[in-house]
């Protein structure tokens, strides 16, 4: 089985798309054919925002990557199927990841002491505390978001052009 067809077993139809109760607006736009074509671009590009909002974006990510395809005609199942790069597995790394990076691009860090007393009564010093928290997670996942996302579209664009370059020679040998 080719690689293609092992994807495509993961790849959202389009009836289950048109089933989606989330997406269920966006019915007239979805009738497109060029959203469901499996094109060199229309694929790199849906995958980049699946990925994109996948990461940026802990809630809604499929109704928000299929309304971004559908905006800038990418491949819709493409863009669902990719937002799955954050899962219950994978969410945790990320995340810690992200933070991380933008606690280093920003300065502040929460210190793990005073992360640890999030627990406390006293409102305004625990939204104080995740406030700060949330800065750097902000900025980390923007960052983070924003680079895996222009490197997904380079990379399946590479590969999407070298398995086409290689078949053509393998033709032409014959």
């Amino acid at each position: 089985m080719s690689l293609r067809r092992r994807l495509q077993r993961y790849i959202p139809s389009r009836e289950q798309i048109f089933g989606n109760r989330w997406l269920a607006w966006l019915g007239p736009w979805l009738h497109d054919p060029k959203l469901w074509h499996w094109s060199r671009r229309g694929v790199a590009l849906g995958v980049a925002l699946g990925v994109f909002f996948g990461l940026l974006v802990p809630i809604a990510q499929i109704p928000l990557s299929a309304t971004a395809a559908i905006l800038m005609r990418a491949n819709v199942p493409a863009a669902v199927a990719s937002t799955l790069i954050t899962n219950p597995i994978t969410f945790g790394p990320i995340y810690y990841g992200a933070y991380r990076l933008g606690a280093w691009v920003t300065g502040e860090e929460v210190s793990v002491h005073s992360a640890n007393k999030l627990s406390t009564h006293d409102g305004e010093n625990l939204w104080q505390r995740l406030v700060a928290l949330g800065k750097p997670l902000l900025v980390g996942l923007s960052i983070t978001a924003t680079l895996i996302g222009f490197c997904t579209y380079g990379l399946i664009t590479l590969i999407w052009r070298w398995r086409t370059l290689s078949k053509r020679r393998a033709r032409m040998r014959l």
